[in-house]
């Protein structure tokens, strides 16, 4: 018995010992075939295209050091179809990178096959003649996308190697100090042929070319889709008609006095702080029938508007403007035809000196009404002095259809606004009694609009008016939002202004107020 005992206790034993023997054979087994995996290059494995994309995902100095690794990660870097060198500039010296780095690099990808430069990016100080030198290299590489900011010591011309690129598909130049020269447009015929997008900045146009009525015009851009002008100096008026172009902004064109725009598929418009100079000529000329996006920012009043086509495809207009003279009549005029131009919007937000110009004693807007039939949404920016009040009932009587009002009340010491006297539950306040008059015109308005937002709310007679009367008689109305700018040291006077329009609101139209 002892002796089958300890023989079972052997056997075990023998096969435990075996076991642990064959799972170390298993674990150097694997252990060796990690190492053979680690020492295999998969990566240099990989399809060029792929290793480009992996490439493209880190800065451009990082990609370059690949290119020691082997004669092969070489060539891959130096086919790289895309050069970003703004990727390198340091965050304290932004100008960092040389021109002649840049240059290096262009050279170094003189072969056949490596012209498939589809984007080149930099920023940096330089020459006109090394700006010369590197466009033309970027254009034998058969570039497609050049994004460029320079930093010259003079102005320089436009350079010609960008005109006679027949591969350029998008082009962005940008000059920091002290800006460039357009060409003639005699000197662009021919040239740009593929150009799909355009964007320059810092243009100077002092006693040269001052009026660009035949340079972006078909025979010179017949591709063009995206026109992008930025601080164009000395220009006095500008015409722009692309019969492809859908995008056309133009910004900081201080000296324009002349504005003209048609093309059938422009979607989208801005114009953003011109006409800053005083002309007795001002105009603007809009004939794109097409236009979705109208945005009309921090620019003077011009003595005449003319819409050539009805902007019946308008969803969203965006108008701010500023007076530079004392004639109201003209501004005025040309104010309210700007705005009956843009009847079709389906959203609009009006800037506080445009309800300005609208509420003066010459305003058209208390005698003849806005179109805005199809308008869902008005944001409208004002200081709500007394003299404002006709105004907006003008301008609500002018959506009928409306769905969403946005107040923007501007509070600064210039504007006349009372404290709401809280005891005056008798509605014998004259600014309630005057909006009370205005219930029947207004009753479209009020059976449509659902929702109120107010910022700015400083619970004095004008706001307090107008909340009280869109509580008491608005139909439709779902929720109004009261957003004030300060906190109010009177928490029980604003306790009981609150529990007043909420008992308005309760009586009436059920709405849910918020206060913020």
């Amino acid at each position: 018995m002892a002796k089958n005992s300890i023989k079972t206790l052997l056997t075990m034993e023998t096969r435990s010992v075996k076991r642990k023997k064959k799972k170390k054979k298993e674990e150097e087994a694997n252990w060796f075939s990690v190492e053979e995996i680690i020492k295999v290059d998969r990566i240099s494995n990989l399809p060029d295209s792929l290793i480009h994309q992996i490439l493209l995902l880190l800065p451009l100095k990082s990609a370059a050091q690949t290119s020691l690794l082997s004669k092969r990660w070489r060539s891959l870097f130096l086919s790289l179809p895309d050069l970003d060198f703004t990727s390198i500039n340091d965050l304290k010296n932004p100008k960092s990178i040389s021109s002649n780095s840049i240059y290096k690099v262009l050279s170094l990808r003189n072969h056949r096959d490596f012209n498939n430069l589809r984007s080149l990016r930099f920023r940096a100080p330089i020459t006109f003649t090394s700006l010369n030198s590197l466009i033309r290299l970027a254009v034998t590489h058969q570039v497609q996308d050049l994004d460029i900011e320079v930093t010259t010591k003079d102005y320089f011309n436009f350079p010609r190697w960008i005109v006679t690129s027949q591969d350029l598909r998008a082009l962005k130049l940008r000059s920091s100090h002290p800006g460039f020269r357009l060409p003639p447009s005699s000197s662009i015929l021919g040239g740009f042929q593929k150009l799909t997008s355009l964007s320059l900045s810092l243009v100077i146009l002092h006693n040269h070319q001052p009026c660009l009525s035949d340079f972006f015009t078909d025979p010179s851009f017949p591709l063009l889709e995206k026109l992008n002008l930025e601080s164009c100096f000395g220009l006095k008026e500008l015409k722009v008609s692309c019969r492809l172009l859908q995008e056309f902004s133009l910004k900081n064109s201080l000296q324009l006095e002349g504005l003209e725009v048609s093309g059938n598929k422009l979607q989208k418009l801005k114009v953003e702080s011109c006409f800053h100079s005083y002309s007795e000529k001002s105009f603007v000329k809009i004939n794109t029938p097409n236009l979705r996006t109208f945005l009309w920012n921090s620019n003077a009043v011009t003595t005449s508007v003319h819409f050539l086509d009805k902007l019946v495809c308008l969803r969203k207009a965006f108008v701010k403007v500023f007076w530079l003279h004392q004639d109201l009549n003209s501004q005025t005029q040309s104010l309210f035809t700007l705005l009956s131009g843009l009847c079709n919007s389906y959203k609009l937000q009006l800037g506080n000196q445009s309800v300005e110009i609208l509420s003066s004693k010459k305003g058209l807007l208390k005698n003849h009404l806005l179109p805005f039939h199809n308008m869902r949404f008005l944001e409208l920016q004002t200081r709500f002095s007394r003299h404002n009040v006709q105004t907006l009932s003008c301008l609500f009587k002018s959506c009928p259809m409306l769905n969403i009002l946005t107040l923007k009340i501007i509070n600064d010491q210039t504007s006349e606004r009372r404290q709401w006297d809280k005891d005056l539950w008798n509605m014998s306040n004259s600014e309630i009694q005057y909006w009370e008059s205005q219930t029947y015109e207004l009753e479209a308005f009020l059976n449509h609009l659902e929702f109120v937002e107010i910022h700015g709310f400083l619970e004095c007679e004008n706001e307090m008016s107008l909340a009280i009367f869109l509580l008491r008689h608005g139909k439709a109305l779902i929720k109004m939002t009261l957003r004030s700018s300060f906190l109010c040291r009177d928490s029980l006077r604003r306790q009981m202004i609150r529990s007043q329009l909420t008992g308005f609101s309760m009586a009436s139209s059920k709405a849910k107020i918020s206060f913020h």
